[in-house]
């Protein structure tokens, strides 16, 4: 009885082996050899991000500079100057180093100018060579009485330090650049008052074991002391500036936040900390988020000699006044002999002490860049999900799809980590996984194609008697009729857009469909009087249309017919926000507001595209004219803007006024553009005939310069308009801003009244 339950078992146990081998071939089968490699490759992709090789950081920091080039910080009007030590004062006060006395008027020139308070990017570790009494020193063979009187005068660092007591001085420390130069015996550092909020924050924070202070009489003399050591990344480029750092084993700002310290009143700063790292920074009555490191990403503005005021020109007293009123102020150098130049991610060199005014330019605007803690899961996250995707779904693929599917996610990816980048200065890797869904792909497709491959090669042999060689030639026999081409004829264009269409969609984020619905009712409300007037819709470009009139039915009164489409479009579309108001459950209802531009011109029209894929469509410079027109319509608060060949033809039967001469983007030579407000009976009302001889006024005094009898037509300007009952008030203010820049700075001889568009 044993030794059968022991067969048993034993026949038992090779059954369980083998179901657990046909499970495991089962679930290899339905894998797929494929996706299997595919997943092989994402972990090894993933195991190389997480160990960021330089070359894998480079591609990000590449990425992130490329974002800043193509979109710096706007400057803007801060409180922050820098005291520039420059090549101009160099060759007016003589070379560098100055004497102390020297920088003892210079700051206080700063401070009698105004300036809230001023820090060095320079450090002053050794007493002045040009004092009296070194000069006594290194002279010993003057008489007696000169070494004496040379003796009794005072030292140049004392001068300089009563000039420091005296204003509120920031000086800069450095560190200690090599190893080998740390001292075994430490200077002592001043303690600064601080507090940590959560764990223990020196184990994260950018160390520095030893430091290069000023003379004990300067830096007793200081108000504040701040670090202005900042190191490159791998590639020497300047991206990342530390606020907070250990120095010393105590924890130290860097000589911007310090200096913004300083002039909030010198309390005492906070560092927070969790368990990545550091948290960020409470100083001045604000929270500064830092990376795990303590360091900051400032998003950069181009160079700007607006920051800057020549060392020159305060010891000079030709500051003008109220220059430095008010400000923080930052004392470097641009000289070239002087070398204090760091690359940037805008890919040109930028002084030192620039980088720490665009750093507090940073804290006072509230735009440094974000690279949270949690980025680099997400990016870790997102290259996972998002090549697994491509790992599942490509086995069962086409190469269009494929394609398609790799330009979406990429691209995607890339756009969105763009997005961020853009209207909420957070970085994020668009560069890596971008990669990894791109090397999945490459590999899916080529294990496709193999696979293909050997599928086409058994349906040739197994089917390959059954296809007549015939069947691609009577696919052939009618190819004339869908070749490309197209016929020269003056059109009528018409582009109209949605403003605030964002805006819009926002409000159904949660709610797609109705989104979807809504456009769809809204653009058969557009489409249906351009096909009243026999019109041709060209495309639907999502909350966008476009269409023309003259092809391919010829139309006689083609630019009238289009006039009278937007009249009745704009009036159809006011028609239907009453109706979605009256129907809203509730009353936040975003009104649609649609701008449109019309323009006439010869353009090619007919069949474009490829050879296996076209459309009928308009090509033409008429046509860019007529999207660049529909722009413009928010830029001057004139719903329908006519181009001059447009308006030229229906002056007479529509009301019709002349807007502007401008050169719209894209475009060298300058365009007549107009407003169309009305149709014929508005166009036969007195009212709009003494709204245009204003208008007309207006525009004559404005391309004579005459700034005061234009705006005197633009105030009868709003009365006429009041009497029409339209809304020309953007119109009018544009006017209004214009007249009063060009009141202030008048334009020179050159002028021509053209006015330049800078957006399309």
């Amino acid at each position: 009885m044993p030794s059968l339950v022991k067969q048993f078992g034993s026949c038992g146990g090779v059954f369980l082996q083998l179901r657990y081998a046909d499970l495991l071939t089962g679930l290899f089968q339905s894998i797929g050899l494929g996706r299997l490699l595919g997943a092989l490759l994402v972990f090894c992709l993933l195991a190389i991000r997480i160990a960021d090789p330089s070359i894998v950081s480079e591609m990000r920091f590449t990425a992130f500079d490329f974002y800043q080039r193509i979109k710096p910080r706007e400057p803007q009007r801060l409180p922050v100057a820098i005291v520039d030590i420059d090549d101009a004062s160099l060759e007016e006060l003589g070379q560098w180093p100055w004497p102390r006395t020297r920088m003892g008027d210079l700051v206080t020139g700063i401070s009698r100018n105004g300036a809230v308070a001023l820090g060095f990017d320079i450090v002053f570790s050794e007493p002045d060579r040009l004092s009296p009494e070194k000069i006594a020193e290194d002279n010993p063979s003057f008489t007696p009485e000169v070494l004496e009187e040379l003796r009794r005068m005072p030292r140049n660092d004392d001068v300089f330090a009563k000039a420091i007591a005296s204003s509120r001085v920031i000086l800069g420390q450095s560190s200690i650049r090599t190893n080998d130069a740390n001292r075994d015996t430490k200077v002592k550092m001043r303690a600064v008052a601080h507090a940590v909020i959560g764990g223990d924050p020196h184990q994260f924070l950018n160390s520095f074991p030893d430091i290069l202070q000023n003379l004990p009489v300067l830096e007793d003399a200081a108000t504040g002391r701040g670090m202005f050591s900042v190191r490159p990344d791998e590639d020497g480029i300047y991206r990342r500036v530390p606020v907070v750092m250990r120095v010393q084993d105590q924890i130290r700002l860097g000589l911007a936040p310090e200096l913004l310290r300083v002039a909030t009143g010198g309390d005492a700063f906070a560092v927070r900390v969790n368990e990545a790292g550091i948290e960020g920074v409470v100083l001045a009555r604000q929270f500064i988020e830092t990376a795990s490191d303590g360091s900051v990403w400032p998003y950069y503005s181009p160079s700007s000699r607006a920051r800057y005021v020549s060392a020159a020109d305060i010891l000079a007293d030709r500051l003008p006044a109220q220059r430095l009123a008010g400000h923080l102020v930052l004392i470097g150098t641009s000289a070239i002999g002087l070398e204090d130049f760091r690359p940037t991610p805008l890919g040109k060199p930028m002084p030192g002490v620039e980088i720490h005014a665009q750093l507090l330019e940073n804290i006072l605007s509230k735009t440094l860049l974000k690279r949270p803690n949690y980025a680099v899961a997400v990016e870790l996250v997102a290259a996972l999900i998002l090549s697994f995707f491509v790992v599942l779904i490509a086995p069962r693929s086409g190469a269009a799809l494929m394609i398609a599917l790799t330009i979406s996610l990429a691209v995607g990816w890339a756009g969105s980590s763009y997005y961020l980048f853009s209207t909420n200065q957070i970085l994020i890797d668009p560069v890596w996984p971008a990669f990894c869904i791109i090397s999945s792909v490459m590999l899916m497709s080529s294990l496709n194609y193999l696979r293909e491959e050997r599928l086409r090669q058994h349906i040739r042999s197994a089917f390959g008697q059954y296809v007549s060689p015939d069947l691609v030639a009577s696919l052939a026999e009618n190819r004339d009729q869908l070749s490309l081409g197209g016929d020269r004829r003056e059109l009528t264009i018409l582009f109209s857009d949605v403003r605030g269409f964002t805006s819009l969609s926002e409000k159904y984020r949660e709610d797609p469909g109705g989104l979807t619905k809504l456009m769809n009712q809204f653009l058969t409300v557009l489409s249906k009087p351009i096909l009243d007037q026999r019109g041709t819709i060209d495309k639907f470009m999502g909350d966008a249309v476009m269409a023309f009139w003259n092809a391919p039915l010829e139309t006689a009164d083609h630019e009238h017919a289009a006039c009278r489409a937007a009249l009745t479009m704009q009036k159809d579309i006011e028609e239907f926000n009453r109706i979605r108001l009256q129907n809203a459950e509730d009353e936040d209802v975003l009104p649609i507001d649609v701008g449109i531009g019309i323009n006439s011109g010869t353009c090619i029209v007919g069949n474009m595209g490829s050879d296996t894929r076209f459309d009928y469509t308009a090509l033409g410079d008429a046509v860019n004219l007529a999207s660049r027109l529909e722009g413009q319509s928010k830029a001057y608060g004139i719903k329908i803007v006519l181009g001059e060949s447009t308006a030229r033809a229906v002056e007479r039967e529509f009301a019709v006024i002349e807007l502007d001469l401008i050169r719209v983007k894209g475009k060298t030579r300058p365009e007549r553009i107009f407003g169309l407000l009305g149709g014929v009976e508005m166009r036969e009302d007195s009212a709009f005939a003494a709204l245009s001889e204003t208008n007309s006024a207006m525009r004559s005094a404005y391309n004579q310069k005459d700034w005061m009898g234009a705006q005197s037509a633009l105030d009868r300007l709003m009365g006429d308009a009041k009497a029409l009952h339209i809304d020309i008030a953007d119109y009018a203010a544009l006017y209004v801003r214009r007249i009063q820049a060009f009141s202030e700075n008048a334009p020179g001889d050159e002028w021509d009244g053209v006015y330049v568009a800078e957006t399309k």
